[in-house]
């Protein structure tokens, strides 16, 4: 079962142009055109971030209790991957952070980059990068969620944050620029994640993936070779 009753998080359209795996779609035209030509007004705020390859995970808080759980809505803990049943211990370890970090039906959303699916990393910290915090289904502004979160975990490089349209070729320009960060991938960066909020609420989320990037190739079931990991086990 799953303890929320839903997902722990949703798809993400693509912006046009990006590259699409199974199951994948294209944002509608016009918000590709407020992210990456002319905003609506002065009243849409264009935030643009690296995108992380990992695993899509989430921490809630419900009945007070800490829950780890798959992108799915699952507890991690009972997934049959070994990356999950790792999640699900490294979140009991720290249950006393999350109690303290999370109100009653929040959930912290992330990825999780212990395990290397088709981009290296090197990990100065924790293996996580926390993106998203939700209140019941209400996703909070990235500014709230920062402030509560940046202290104590890694959140996504930002590349772009004003009140205009952001283009695909610069987004893409500026992850090549070398700097410091907890998580910092050794290849060519999978794309970006654009998020538009507006008048105090978020209004839509759309990413980028450039052509070129092979997901998965480092995992067992498309490599044919063992587990690849971009963090010590042990330190789990």
């Amino acid at each position: 079962m799953k303890p929320l009753g839903i997902k722990a998080y949703g798809s993400i359209p693509h912006l046009i142009g990006s590259k699409l795996g199974p199951g994948d779609h294209h944002c509608h035209e016009g918000q590709h055109r407020i992210c990456t030509e002319k905003t609506r007004d002065k009243h849409d705020l264009v935030i643009v971030q690296e995108k992380y390859d990992g695993s899509n995970v989430a921490i809630a808080k419900k009945k007070g209790q800490i829950l780890a759980l798959t992108r799915r809505g699952y507890l991690a803990s009972t997934s049959p991957f070994l990356q999950h049943q790792l999640f699900a211990k490294w979140v009991k370890d720290r249950e006393g952070i999350f109690q303290d970090l999370l109100e009653e039906n929040e959930r912290l959303c992330g990825e999780w980059m212990l395990q290397t699916h088709g981009l290296k990393y090197s990990i100065d910290g924790n293996p996580i990068v926390f993106f998203d915090l939700f209140s019941g289904p209400k996703r909070l502004l990235y500014n709230d969620f920062a402030d509560r979160i940046e202290a104590h975990f890694a959140t996504p490089r930002i590349l772009y944050a004003g009140y205009g349209a952001c283009g695909i070729d610069w987004a893409l320009q500026a992850l090549k620029h070398d700097a410091y960060h907890e998580i910092m991938c050794l290849q060519q960066p999978e794309g970006v994640v654009y998020r538009v909020e507006r008048n105090g609420k978020v209004d839509f989320l759309a990413k980028y993936v450039r052509s070129d990037f092979e997901p998965g190739r480092y995992l067992p079931e498309i490599s044919g070779k063992g587990e690849v990991f971009n963090y010590p086990r042990v330190l789990i």
